[in-house]
């Protein structure tokens, strides 16, 4: 049986929400810039998953009526895939090496084979075709006959025509433009992300070489992180309370933090409705404070609602998954009740995020912020535990629990986080225990924060809600430079 639309679309929506489809600005293996990038890898974690796609991929192989007597999947993405669909359709599959031993048989084709055979090749995406074209090569040096490749999805890049001058048919089960538009129609994305990408695509056609069909365009990426809206990126975030954080940053127009660093509930209390019409965020630190109660909870979430800012609790969760999930929900402070978003430290790995999750209602949005950078002098974090955070951050399967990064530099593409950078002060000095200040300028413009967090700037103001309005205007003025529009356009 053909592979139906409803079953293709329900594939598209499933892997979106497993982000295996990204949007933002992505360097290909073809050495060029995307503005979507498709991880398909992240199937093998998901098995119903994987069953689906190798169904679809049978039923449109016996749809293509396409005959072969071996499957080879090109490496390594392909290889589950191939694998499943040999099994379920008795047929002996082939594993071309990437790399040939030097030693042993040294072969480049694993299997049984004669000269003579036909394969199919399998293949997860496809942008120029070359990955494909190398695997047809070695077979066919091997005296195998290739005449088809099926692919998931097809970029429409060129990697078609590419492959077609080889003498090579290539069936796609997604193309680009399906997958956009079905993603559209879901509310997944919006057309300006649709027109974005497509006129991308448009322009920059490829040939197997990695060599552009006119030349080497200047193409103008419109989904890089940031160079887009707040409004825009909303649409692309899975975490619902990011997509409230950006769309309550481009309504009320701000995207200042106040850190509310503070000992006593009544001060937070006032400083918080004095500067709560200037801010989008308001991070506390509770366990300062000496005489935390039920009553100041309450308060500040009438403050929140009154000036329509979200709160996060500064608690940089750093245990077991099992410890912070108590430590979230129970205890003195309770703090799953009250706080939209918490910040933690990625050093105990995914089981962190599980435990933060674990515990929460359904119908509590809530998100965290994960400590990437400190804008302390002299932290431990190096650059092999920031790589290692940026990639447990964006590329693992919470997506729809992680609001963004706090960092100090722009170490992410994906437009669907949010950056949030600490130390900022309009002059940029220290103090006497290492921290580290930034003006709002540089951090929003050049170094890439989305909102920057401002707390002895303001606390130690003689007025601390006219420093608060000077901030937001600074800050906001500076992304609006950021992006390239007016600024009274948007304040």
């Amino acid at each position: 049986m053909a592979p139906n639309d409803h079953d293709l679309a329900s594939l598209v929506m499933e892997l979106f929400d497993i982000n295996a489809f990204k949007f933002g600005d992505f360097k290909m293996k073809v050495g060029v810039n995307s503005p979507v990038y498709f991880d398909l890898r992240v199937i093998v974690s998901y098995p119903p998953l994987m069953d689906k796609i190798t169904n679809l991929l049978v039923d449109f192989m016996n749809e293509k009526m396409i005959k072969c007597d071996h499957i080879c999947g090109v490496p390594y993405t392909a290889l589950p895939v191939a694998t499943l669909m040999s099994i379920k359709q008795n047929l002996p599959m082939l594993v071309r090496r990437k790399e040939v031993k030097n030693y042993g048989t040294k072969k480049i084709i694993e299997g049984l084979y004669k000269a003579g055979d036909k394969c199919v090749i399998i293949e997860d995406v496809v942008t120029s075709g070359s990955s494909v074209l190398e695997t047809v090569r070695d077979l066919r040096n091997e005296g195998i006959e290739v005449t088809d490749v099926i692919v998931v999805v097809d970029r429409e890049q060129g990697g078609a025509k590419n492959i077609h001058e080889e003498s090579v048919r290539m069936h796609s089960l997604l193309t680009l433009s399906y997958l956009l538009d079905t993603l559209k129609k879901g509310k997944r994305v919006t057309e300006n992300t649709v027109i974005a990408v497509a006129k991308y695509i448009e322009g920059c056609q490829i040939r197997s070489d990695g060599s552009f069909v006119k030349g080497n365009p200047n193409i103008v990426n419109e989904l890089h992180r940031t160079k887009m809206t707040y409004e825009s990126r909303a649409d692309l975030a899975k975490c619902i309370i990011a997509k409230k954080l950006f769309n309550l940053m481009a309504t009320k127009k701000t995207n200042l933090c106040l850190a509310v660093d503070l000992t006593n509930s009544n001060d937070v209390l006032e400083v918080t409705d004095a500067c709560g019409p200037y801010i989008c965020l308001l991070k506390t630190h509770v366990d300062m404070i000496t005489d935390f109660n039920e009553f100041f909870v309450k308060s500040l979430i009438d403050l929140s609602r009154k000036h329509n800012f979200l709160i996060m609790e500064d608690r940089k969760f750093a245990d077991i998954g099992n410890t912070v999930a108590f430590q979230y929900t129970s205890g003195t402070f309770k703090i799953s009740s009250w706080a939209d978003l918490v910040t933690m430290h990625s050093i105990p790995g995914q089981g962190i995020i599980q435990g933060l999750k674990s515990k929460l209602t359904g119908n509590a949005d809530r998100g965290v912020f994960v400590v990437a950078e400190m804008s302390s002098h002299g932290n431990l974090i190096d650059e092999k535990y920031k790589n290692a955070t940026i990639k447990l951050a964006t590329e693992g399967a919470d997506a729809d629990f992680i609001a963004g990064i706090v960092c100090q530099n722009p170490l992410f593409r994906n437009p669907e986080f949010i950056q949030l950078t600490p130390g900022v002060k309009i002059y940029d000095t220290g103090d006497n225990f290492g921290q580290q200040y930034q003006t709002p300028e540089y951090v929003i413009k050049k170094n890439g924060a989305d909102i920057a967090v401002v707390g002895r700037g303001i606390l130690e103001a003689r007025c601390v809600e006219k420093a608060a309005c000077r901030y937001r205007d600074v800050l906001w003025q500076s992304y609006c430079e950021r992006i390239g529009v007016d600024d009274g356009d948007q304040l």
